[in-house]
């Protein structure tokens, strides 16, 4: 069956954040992710996730200014220099915290840029974070991402994702495919996830509507999870839902679907 990871952003959100590390272990996961660590030293992290017996399968790039509603930069033609200052340090913690890989948000596309420079820039972002991380042994993602959750974010769908990847000329960079953002978007999830298996690294999920636990809505994970099985996916996936009421609560999902 397939391997979960609690996405520690999301999940046991009840507790400060340095607790979740303890309470997603005594929920059963061995595995989590998250955003960002970039608030944290990177031993503070580290303490917890050794402490608590539990590996790190992936954060994202610094995303600019986050609390300002930014949410990624890789698009951004003025902030090239600020992009590779983000893969220097993405690279420091994950190879502190022992991630494999890490995932670059696109960012919300600026309304002052032409469509055409707004691809080459995320496209040679990519180029360079990919060269740079491949030389210290991580993979590189991208994730499209819904825009009626994030209204205007530039990369929105599996096969922009796929056209970027192949403009960056790179094999060292991958999907990241969020299973909610891609019902939103296209639908067709077990066909399209068969047919990119072999560029998709890493896998989120909720349910739809509502971005909660599945079981919650319309998408069978039942299913799906076997589909995966079947077509031979075995990389992570994290779950990154908005519980429905508190975290441990919602952890029958995992039961019912037999995880």
């Amino acid at each position: 069956m397939p391997r979960i990871a609690a996405n520690l952003t999301m999940l046991f959100n009840e507790v400060p954040f340095l607790d979740r590390f303890e309470a997603a272990a005594k929920a059963g996961f061995g595995a989590v992710e998250f955003l960002f660590p970039y608030e944290y030293k990177p031993a503070e992290l580290r303490a917890r996730l050794d402490g608590n017996g539990l590996k790190l399968v992936l954060h994202n790039l610094p995303p600019g200014d986050w609390g300002k509603g930014e949410r990624g930069i890789g698009c951004h033609p003025d902030r090239i220099s600020e992009f590779r200052d983000g893969v220097a340090r993405a690279i420091d913690y994950a190879t502190a915290l022992g991630a494999p890989q890490v995932n670059c948000l696109a960012g919300i596309a600026p309304n002052d840029a032409p469509a055409e420079k707004l691809r080459t820039t995320l496209a040679e972002n990519l180029r360079f974070a990919a060269d740079r991380l491949a030389s210290a042994g991580i993979r590189l993602l991208i994730e499209p991402i819904n825009f009626y959750d994030i209204p205007g974010f530039y990369l929105n769908r599996t096969a922009q994702a796929l056209e970027l990847i192949a403009e960056a000329g790179s094999d060292n960079l991958y999907v990241q495919y969020d299973i909610y953002h891609m019902q939103r978007m296209e639908g067709e999830l077990a066909n399209t996830i068969k047919a990119n298996l072999g560029k998709i690294a890493h896998m989120q999920l909720a349910d739809n509507p509502g971005r909660n636990e599945p079981g919650t809505g319309e998408i069978n994970y039942r299913f799906l999870f076997g589909w995966l099985d079947a077509i031979g996916y075995d990389g992570w996936i994290g779950c990154e839902y908005k519980p429905k009421t508190t975290t441990e609560a919602g952890l029958g999902w995992r039961a019912a679907h037999g995880l």
